[in-house]
């Protein structure tokens, strides 16, 4: 049985201009394209008054089997999403640049130090993520966590507490 499924993602970047004096453009994905080949360099799409759009690179979305109920719970959202990061690129022509595509909305959070937003998930894509989810989801039965029994007063933790003038 597969562990894991790849599909190729265009990521669609922006960059609009802005009417701010500290910061002169946002960087945005906007977009990705199921099955994309790969680029070499940035490749202008459309260009309109104070945005330029490109195929910014190609990336693998990855689907683990074990990660299906986070699947699930994009899936289930009003409006499916891949997860798109940027991380700063200082000194290159563009100044932003793709590093992850996912369709783990908890994947996506564990990343605070880049940016990360949310694009629309295309319908075929929605399709292959649902038939992979469909196959090889597994319902995990809640069980209740065992509280941790507290520390005596004399612990390692409290003396150091009452040392430091905390307790």
């Amino acid at each position: 049985m597969e562990r894991s499924i790849r599909m190729p993602l265009g990521v669609v970047v922006e960059r609009r201009e802005l009417d701010n004096r500290w910061q002169r453009f946002a960087w945005k994905p906007v977009a990705v394209i199921p099955g994309a080949p790969p680029v070499e360099e940035w490749r202008e799409l459309v260009r309109g008054e104070r945005f330029v759009r490109w195929h910014a690179a190609t990336l693998p979305l990855v689907l683990h089997r074990t990660e299906t109920e986070a699947y699930r719970a994009n899936l289930s959202g009003k409006v499916p999403a891949i997860y798109v990061g940027l991380r700063e690129q200082p000194g290159s022509e563009h100044e932003y640049a793709p590093f992850l595509v996912t369709a783990s909305p908890y994947e996506a959070a564990a990343y605070s130090e880049e940016i990360v937003d949310a694009v629309p998930m295309p319908d075929g894509l929605i399709a292959w993520v649902q038939d992979f989810v469909e196959r090889h989801h597994v319902d995990q039965p809640f069980q209740k966590r065992k509280r941790d029994k507290p520390r005596p007063a004399g612990t390692d933790r409290a003396r150091a507490k009452m040392e430091l003038g905390h307790g």
